[in-house]
């Protein structure tokens, strides 16, 4: 297919000119070129990753970012070494930010902020069966096999539920759907917005004042559509690629917010105080870890995270360090003579149990209720929804059709200039691509079924059949197929996936199968976990990214060569990193307190039957019980759109504020709260929120990616100041 560059300015010779939804699968996206920048970008996201992910347990899959930082490259940098080279487009942008997602969350998909440092350094030797010794570290082989092992059957799983979820379900998928309007504002493209039969009947009152406004309006404020086969009424990011600048406004908050996070990175080497403030006092510091650590990268989570969430773990901080940790240490729960940070015999380890319970019962009673209603919505609801819209008299969407084609034909006739729209189409019909564009199922089922080989046999030639049976690899892979369907409806209903608590799920699962006298069954009970995680975090990734690439009119092949190749890139990558980590550092320690292993390997020890420490379980079963009654309330109404649901703390994000020091929570509520207020001041732009994302990203990748620098110095021995 031809492509013809648009003249109407300097910056606008790199993007090609507009292309019709249904054209774009065909042009080319798998590329050397783009292949390249994905995984460059997609290493600078999995170093930013492991940094953080060995600190706090928090990863990011930083899409946004990452089509950012592809535009940049390919807007500014490529023209320069190769100005003959063909634009750039954006369905390219959509490979590229996949293969960076599928690289950048390696350390959380095989386990290396979480599973692997639990196995190497608190399973004893008797908790893996005899095959294992405490403190036992993984040659990088070994790290290589277990990543191979898990890195691409949740790839399999994700591709044939693409269909149900995406195109027919059309579920939203938020951080999807805005990458995808990202990447069509940067590039002056088109995107595909999908609109029911039932939001159309709620857009009512509203769409109808608005189109009869729009026949009024003056000539320059109407958005034009590009294509005559949609449905009319355009909204969302429309602005022209001369009059907006928002790649370049962009670029430059990124680029600024990167060079503040690096140099206060490189600087805290030197001054390790900045990273423990102790504003509270000296005896809340060393009794309770009360300091502050103003991380711009800490801050930058917080403002992704939203208000919300890091309130939920503010609260969950106060409970678990000015709360339950004076009373276990007063009570006399602990070792008296036990340091606060420690892991076993301290407050630390103490509260932990509470955070596991809260966490585990969310967990719980969250998968319930999203099971409940999966299967109420599928066999019955849907069906009821049909029948109803068949019957329903469509005079009122022919009204609304007729103003919007009233609307279309008016400036398409006195428009000449194209405008970066959004087209909305009906979403009763489904939307699809041409089945050359599509996954062969013949490839899907050789993949799925070779991938699982490869796990069975890979996860047991690494820690002996006598630890680790087939049938229990079998049913870790049967389990993990399911919760990832699960993972991937929670994730487009909620944009959150479940990760961490399908990991329990499936712990909780191998402790009722597996027999009490099973050798080494805390080692087997973290192996599942860390195969069910995987599954739910890749199937995830790929289906958020399937959605940016379905509203873009990207190829789902093209995505899914992506992925695979990202996964392949990151196996190598995260192996190598977390190898890096274990020579430069001794971890566990106060910077990388990988309290996410922790979780982990309790957790294991919890089902598989060790004791808790003094009244641990008391206080466990009645804080489990509360806010399994929060976390039931949540889950029922929260699509109901009350308010007062965001005054019921969600679990996981208050257990999170337990495990984790305060000065982890206190940065990030700082950014939630300087997120909440920027937006509140810029009420009405549309931008608003992108400009935040970028900027929090900014944050993350100066100070992620700038700690290899400390890594390095701390290897040479570079003094502190």
């Amino acid at each position: 297919m031809s492509e013809v560059l648009s003249v109407d300015d300097e910056d606008d010779q790199q993007f090609p000119s507009p292309v019709a939804w249904n054209e774009k699968p065909d042009i080319k996206q798998i590329t050397l070129r783009a292949t390249f920048i994905g995984l460059l970008i997609g290493s600078l996201v999995l170093i930013s990753n492991f940094q953080f992910g060995l600190q706090t347990g928090w990863v990011s899959m930083m899409s946004m970012p990452s089509a950012l930082l592809a535009c940049a490259f390919f807007k500014k940098i490529w023209p320069i070494m190769y100005p003959n080279d063909l634009p750039f487009t954006d369905v390219e942008t959509v490979y590229v930010q996949s293969i960076a997602v599928a690289v950048g969350t390696g350390p959380l998909a095989y386990g290396f902020v979480g599973v692997i440092p639990a196995i190497e350094k608190f399973v004893t030797k008797d908790e893996s069966g005899g095959t294992r010794e405490q403190g036992e570290l993984f040659s990088l082989y070994q790290l290589l096999a277990w990543s191979c092992a898990l890195a691409f059957f949740g790839v399999f799983f994700a591709v044939p539920l693409r269909k149900q979820v995406i195109v027919r379900e059309k579920l939203p998928f938020p951080s999807g759907s805005a990458t995808a309007v990202l990447i069509a504002v940067l590039s002056d493209s088109e995107i595909l917005q999908e609109v029911s039969r039932r939001e159309l009947l709620a857009m009512r009152t509203r769409r109808l004042d608005e189109c009869s406004e729009l026949l009024l309006a003056d000539e320059s404020s109407l958005p034009v559509a590009r294509n005559s086969g949609g449905y009319g009424l355009l909204e969302g990011e429309n602005q022209t690629r001369g009059e907006s600048n928002t790649y370049n406004k962009n670029i430059s908050i990124l680029s600024k917010t990167f060079i503040a996070s690096s140099i206060y990175t490189v600087g805290s080497y030197f001054l390790p105080i900045v990273r423990s403030i102790p504003l509270f006092g000296t005896y809340l510091s060393k009794t309770y870890l009360w300091n502050i650590q103003p991380s711009p990268a800490y801050i930058g989570q917080g403002i992704i995270m939203g208000l919300p969430t890091v309130s939920y773990m503010l609260f969950g901080c106060v409970l678990g360090w000015a709360i339950l940790a004076p009373m276990a240490r007063y009570a006399g729960w602990v070792h008296p003579d036990a340091s606060v940070d420690d892991w076993e015999k301290g407050v630390h380890g103490w509260i932990l149990w509470c955070s596991l319970s809260i966490m585990v019962v969310d967990s719980v009673v969250g998968f319930i209720v999203v099971t409940v209603k999966s299967i109420v919505k599928f066999w019955l609801v849907d069906d009821k929804a049909a029948l109803l819209a068949d019957v329903w008299e469509d005079s009122f969407q022919s009204m609304l059709l007729e103003e919007e084609r009233m609307i279309n034909s008016r400036r398409n006739t006195e428009t000449s200039k194209p405008r970066n729209t959004v087209k909305l189409v009906y979403a009763d019909q489904d939307h699809e691509v041409a089945s050359k564009h599509l996954v062969k199922y013949t490839t899907v089922i050789s993949g799925l079924i070779f991938s699982s080989i490869l796990c069975i046999v890979l996860v047991i030639y690494l820690f002996g059949v006598e630890v680790i049976p087939v049938y229990a690899m079998v049913s870790a892979l049967f389990i993990a197929l399911f919760l990832s369907i699960l993972g991937i409806r929670a994730l487009g209903e909620t944009d959150l996936n479940p990760v961490s608590g399908i990991g329990k799920l499936s712990q909780l699962f191998f402790a009722v199968i597996t027999p009490r006298n099973q050798a080494g069954s805390v080692l087997l009970n973290l192996v599942a976990g860390g195969v069910a995680e995987a599954g739910a975090q890749q199937a995830g990734d790929l289906m958020q990214d399937l959605k940016t690439g379905h509203l873009l009119g990207a190829s789902p092949k093209a995505q899914f060569v992506a992925q695979l190749l990202g996964a392949s890139w990151s196996v190598v990558m995260s192996s190598i990193m977390y190898i890096c980590y274990n020579k430069v550092y001794h971890i566990p320690d106060k910077q990388f307190r990988i309290p996410t292993a922790i979780v982990w390997v309790d957790c294991a020890r919890l089902v598989t039957g060790r004791g808790l420490p003094d009244r641990a379980l008391e206080c466990s079963i009645a804080l489990g019980f509360v806010f399994g009654i929060f976390s039931l309330i949540k889950n029922c109404y929260r699509d109901s759109g009350h308010k007062w649901l965001l005054y019921i703390p969600s679990g996981v994000a208050v257990g999170v504020g337990i495990y984790n020091t305060p000065s982890f929570t206190i940065a990030r509520f700082v950014g939630g709260l300087l997120s909440s207020v920027w937006l509140h001041k810029h009420r009405g732009d549309v931008g608003a929120k992108t400009k935040m994302t970028v900027f929090s990203s900014g944050l993350i990748l100066g100070e992620g990616v700038c700690s290899i620098f400390d890594m390095l110095f701390t290897n040479m021995n570079v003094p502190h100041f």
